[in-house]
């Protein structure tokens, strides 16, 4: 790893607070399920990303730590503890994803739906951001996590058409076009659609940019760009650790092709730092 990627993970002591009401209410979080290398920063400003549905995942992607297994039942408590939650830790900005839930008749939506309410009625002034599967593209579900009302909706590609079925074999590029376009009619001008873009995968330059018109003629507006970071030897591993330079050449790109905002960095995930990017994304 070159030395401009080095840092520190561990999680800041004023946060431990958090880390004990996550345990105490029983919720699972992307930060600690998905090792992401951001918790230390995140969390230490009060940003947590929420993970739903349980901690074990229908679909099998070659970047992901979280296990794949077959899922339990859906908790009917979770919605209420997560708004018990962000109303206790005072958050601006909740951040909500999922497990893949294929197993369940409208795999999740319904429950990421009951999250929104619950959220909203406990803290009406958060504002939520949710990243969801892809639901088959199904209008159902689609239509269901939308009508909940939450302000951004993030469904995110992680890599260039090539690379997807190695990737993501469960998934499918063109679908997941599908989704956000289908986002962006049902949400209208008023909901953010948002994606993500893992780099280091193997992909050429002009892959990306590709990709990044893709999603730009799908309806998307707010792009991450980040580094892929092998979280096991399981994984897939590093082809390529870009250099800050590839970074802003990208970001570059994406203002050019009209995102209205782009987060490009090593460190970029799909929700880092979320709630600055969508106050910076609306004074544009």
């Amino acid at each position: 790893m070159p030395a401009f990627l080095r840092r520190s993970f561990s999680v800041h002591g004023q946060w431990e607070p958090a880390k004990q009401l996550v345990r105490e209410l029983r919720l699972n979080t992307v930060c600690l399920e998905a090792k992401c290398p951001n918790l230390g920063e995140c969390w230490s400003h009060g940003n947590v990303s929420f993970m739903i549905l349980g901690s074990a995942c229908t679909r099998s992607c070659g970047f992901c730590s979280v296990r794949t297994a077959r899922p339990g039942g859906v908790d009917p408590g979770e919605p209420q503890r997560l708004a018990e939650a962000i109303a206790r830790l005072k958050l601006q900005y909740a951040v909500v994803t999922s497990v893949a839930r294929d197993d369940l008749p409208d795999e999740g939506a319904g429950h990421f739906a009951a999250c929104i309410g619950a959220i909203r009625a406990r803290s009406p002034q958060t504002q939520i951001e949710v990243l969801i599967p892809d639901f088959h593209v199904r209008p159902d579900c689609l239509e269901r996590v939308v009508g909940a009302g939450p302000e951004v909706v993030s469904h995110n590609l992680e890599t260039v058409e090539r690379l997807t079925r190695l990737i993501r074999p469960q998934a499918g590029y063109r679908r997941s076009l599908e989704v956000l376009a289908a986002l962006r009619r049902l949400g209208g001008e008023q909901l953010r659609v948002k994606s993500g873009l893992m780099v280091g995968l193997g992909e050429r330059p002009e892959e990306v940019r590709k990709t990044m018109a893709d999603l730009k003629g799908a309806g998307c507006d707010i792009l991450t760009v980040g580094q892929y970071l092998r979280p096991t030897p399981e994984h897939l591993p590093v082809a390529e650790f870009l250099s800050p330079e590839a970074f802003e050449r990208y970001r570059a790109w994406g203002q050019a092709m009209g995102f209205s905002f782009v987060a490009s960095g090593s460190y970029v995930r799909s929700s880092y730092n979320a709630f600055e990017a969508l106050q910076l994304e609306r004074k544009r």
